[in-house]
């Protein structure tokens, strides 16, 4: 009997009907950044100091500018530069004393000002801003800036408690309504986040976003992949990635046109109710109800795919049967990840990439916030590269292979994060090159794990090893924040140091790994032990002499 693929072959891999869901779909993804990196706007830290009221009727009195106010009654850089005092400390002096004066009010008090006391901040800080932030709303600097960290690491761990029930849920209750669930819980609770009056609920309504959002994305990617012919899945695959990238930009846009966060929270989650529509646009996929023998729903899903190709569905491909005959079952466990020495190399190598490219993706955005001199140019400018970055992949990965161009990725990021920590300031130019670069390499190492990862895996633990593994992006997602905020607290370029050496590792870990390029998927764990067995330089042969009786022509 035919199965889904046959029934494609004839109505249409990728027709008017695939090409119209996939942007609908694809509009799924570019709703996704502002969840997944949009700290950097919504978390924005300005520059600022301690607010100290007394100062205002003393420079009122002295006619001090803004800049002299400043020179005169706020501590300068720490030793070596540090701007810890600056932000986060303030003299510890009367300033409504009658014997200050207006040139220079603290000469009388020390001969030197850093012999005066300092103290945090007890009236709250300035911040050098036109608009707002998580940051300047809830004041999150200083003794409390960890709790920056927690926002984004909320999100993530949001992602991981959800994606580890996606399989389940989606296999058990359908793609179509899963969907629809997430869009309705990823809307409602991004608009409770945009008027959440404390910081406990921003964070409780970050977490319910991420425990929904990926799921509700890699649906999307599922649906997509389920819909089109077998020789557009990758394809279509790194086009729904793309669309990721589209978000992107438009979301440094809105950040730019709308400097408030919660302004720039509403305008990037009230679209996401139009999402809601999908219920009479994308129907459910055929193959999932083909799974679970629903055969009337499933052609009549295939059906409505071949009238939307314009196309007539053949009386012989009526009948449909699963993907996967049923015969000896096996029970995957997760023992089986480590018990045999080739999956177990694949799996610890899997789970240091996935985490890796987490931790340089997330954190090379992060850090971009703290570093770059215009956060919108530079974050637009970053997400361009990702362009190129997808049709890298698509050029490379059937021509060269898999293996060096993903390690190559992996390398090309870790140089370029080493790099830019040796770069002056003022060449910002280079340092924005670079950091492109190293952009670019990592976004192709992200997109190239999720392809490989199920190509290195037996049928039976396939969805098993992909969700293990890529759960450790996850656990890196909730690291990055902590590693880049409180590292550059000890010094700017701490950060791009360790990327540079996972990086490299990750690289070079990638090299051990098998070729899968032009192979079938394999189907039992001795076809995934035999990937690369290294051949023999001489083999022996065994040489028969066979007499043939002659034969004449005619």
């Amino acid at each position: 009997m035919p199965t889904v693929d046959d029934v494609l072959a004839h109505v249409g891999e990728f027709d008017f009907f695939q090409k119209q869901t996939f942007l609908l779909l694809a509009l799924l993804s570019a709703a996704f950044p502002p969840i997944y990196v949009g700290i950097v706007f919504l978390g924005f830290t300005p520059e600022h100091r301690c607010r100290s009221p007394d100062v205002a009727p003393l420079s009122r009195r002295c006619g001090w500018s803004p800049a002299e106010e400043l020179n005169f009654t706020v501590p300068g850089p720490g030793p070596a530069g540090e701007a810890f005092p600056r932000q986060c400390l303030s003299y510890e002096v009367d300033w409504n004393r009658s014997d200050l004066g207006c040139v220079d009010p603290l000469a009388g008090l020390a001969a030197n000002r850093s012999l005066l006391p300092l103290g945090p901040c007890g009236h709250g800080w300035v911040y050098d801003t036109p608009g707002s932030s998580i940051v300047t709303e809830f004041n999150l600097v200083c003794a409390h800036s960890w709790m920056l960290d927690l926002v984004q690491a909320a999100v993530n761990v949001g992602f991981f408690l959800g994606s580890v029930g996606i399989g389940y849920v989606a296999d058990r209750f359908g793609r179509k309504p899963c969907l629809l669930l997430t869009i309705l819980v990823n809307a409602t609770s991004g608009v409770l986040m945009a008027v959440a009056p404390t910081y406990p609920w921003v964070l409780l309504f970050r977490l319910v976003q991420g425990l929904v959002s990926k799921v509700g994305w890699l649906i999307g990617y599922i649906l997509i992949t389920e819909f089109v012919g077998l020789s557009y899945r990758r394809t279509v695959g790194i086009f729904y990635q793309v669309a990721f990238t589209v978000g992107l930009l438009a979301l440094a846009g809105a950040a730019y046109a709308l400097p408030h966060w919660r302004w720039l929270q509403f305008a990037v989650t009230l679209p996401n109710f139009c999402f809601l529509l999908y219920y009479w646009c994308v129907p459910e996929s055929p193959r999932w109800l083909l799974s679970q023998n629903r055969h009337a729903e499933a052609m009549q899903v295939l059906r409505h795919i071949a009238r939307k190709n314009g196309k007539a569905l053949p009386a012989a491909l009526q009948c449909l049967r699963p993907e996967e005959e049923a015969g000896e079952k096996l029970d995957p466990s997760f023992l089986d990840l480590v018990r045999t020495p080739q999956i177990r190399k694949h799996t610890l190598i899997l789970m240091y990439n996935w985490f890796t490219s987490s931790v340089l993706y997330q954190g090379l955005i992060m850090h971009l916030g703290l570093a770059g001199s215009n956060i919108y140019l530079d974050f637009f400018y970053s997400a361009l590269v990702e362009f190129p970055a997808a049709f890298l992949i698509l050029l490379t990965i059937d021509r060269v292979g898999r293996r060096w161009p993903w390690a190559g990725a992996n390398m090309v990021a870790g140089a370029a994060c080493l790099a830019s920590v040796f770069i002056p300031e003022d060449l910002q130019g280079l340092r924005v090159t670079v950091a492109c670069l190293g952009r670019m390499g990592i976004t192709m190492a992200y997109e190239m794990v999720c392809l490989v990862n199920a190509e290195l895996y037996p049928t039976f633990i396939r969805n098993l090893g992909v969700l293990v593994c890529s759960s450790m992006c996850d656990i890196g997602g909730i690291l990055a924040p902590f590693l880049v905020y409180r590292l550059t607290g000890v010094w700017q370029e701490l950060p791009l140091v360790i990327f540079a050496a996972v990086g490299v590792v990750a690289g070079g870990l990638v090299l051990l790994l098998p070729e899968t390029r032009g192979q079938a998927l394999p189907e039992t764990i001795a076809e995934v032990e035999n990937l690369r067995r290294p051949r023999k330089h001489k083999e022996k042969k065994i040489y028969l002499q066979v007499k043939k009786q002659d034969i004449p022509l005619n």
